[in-house]
């Protein structure tokens, strides 16, 4: 954590593209030493213990989430949730509750059309774990969001995590893990692809992990500058053999919804809408798409402890 630190203070003084730069190139690097985990980490596929399958005996679970990281996103979220009810999708928004104005119209009208509203972290400034003491105290503000929005789940802004210390916020789920991916700034994987129970053992609270499962657009498109979803689609694959739980987190933020030229930090949103159309034309009567919250409530329901 002390190299993110050093990272977080010194960012507002780096240029934006030379942070690009820098990463892409450290990526290079990791893409090659980690190739024997990363898209597909073979370990993570093992159902947990009492495993009976999702519901409506479907082969695998499908969860669509989405970060909005800036005010850009904000004003997309509309589009992208109509792509999403276009094709029978649900999904879920997470939105960051300080660092731009969050539409309360917009939540509620997500909500009402059956999408799911969460909250990311509280100011997306890379210091919500410097200390406990600091986590405390805006953990205190975001529970009275989780409140306030009616939220079920919450994402630590760069996934950052911790798990014992996120029993400090009343949710019902968590989203800031992953099963394996080696280019996040804290890249410790869970090595699973279905959910897991975080409890203190002191209290004996407990939340849902909901690892994400699939790589996230921004490092894949972005970072990695591909120029399709062959990945995306090897690994979909891959979870599905398993019978695991595909989670994936893309950010409206960097969705060129072909309203004008392309940025250094956009993708064609085609490539989303592929994605779902090689899940609908692929998988057609095979999945359970479904809100995270709902995942919670199936696996409380189930008594899967793992």
């Amino acid at each position: 954590m002390l190299i993110n630190k050093i990272f977080y203070t010194l960012k507002p003084a780096v240029p934006r593209w030379f942070q690009i730069f820098l990463r892409r190139r450290i990526a290079l690097y990791k893409r090659k030493k980690y190739s024997h985990i990363w898209p597909i980490d073979p370990n993570a596929g093992a159902p947990p213990k009492g495993w009976q399958g999702w519901p409506d005996n479907k082969k695998f679970a499908l969860v669509l989430t989405h970060d909005v990281d800036t005010q850009q996103g904000h004003n997309r979220v509309f589009q992208l949730a109509k792509i999403e009810e276009d094709h029978g999708f649900q999904s879920s928004f997470n939105f960051v509750p300080e660092r731009y104005t969050v539409s309360e119209g917009l939540r509620n009208e997500l909500v009402s059309k059956g999408f799911e509203v969460g909250v990311h972290g509280l100011n997306h400034d890379g210091k919500l774990y410097s200390s406990k003491e600091i986590f405390k105290r805006r953990a205190a503000k975001i529970n009275e969001y989780l409140k306030d929005w009616k939220a079920a789940g919450f994402r630590s802004p760069a996934m950052h995590h911790n798990l014992d210390w996120i029993h400090h916020l009343n949710i019902e789920y968590d989203a800031s893990t992953f099963d394996t991916d080696p280019f996040e700034p804290q890249s410790d994987g869970v090595g699973t692809i279905f959910p897991f129970w975080v409890r203190d053992m002191t209290t004996q609270n407990e939340y849902l992990e909901l690892p994400y499962t699939i790589c996230q657009d921004f490092t894949l498109f972005i970072i990695m500058k591909e120029n399709g979803i062959d990945i995306w689609k090897k690994k979909l694959d891959w979870i599905v053999s398993r019978g695991g739980m595909v989670l994936i987190n893309t950010h409206p933020d960097y969705m060129n919804f072909n309203e004008r030229m392309q940025g250094i930090e956009e993708y064609p949103v085609e490539y989303y809408i592929e994605f779902l159309d090689y899940i609908m034309d692929v998988y057609k009567g095979a999945y359970w798409n479904t809100i995270p919250k709902n995942v919670a409530k199936f696996w409380k329901e189930q008594h899967i402890y793992t």
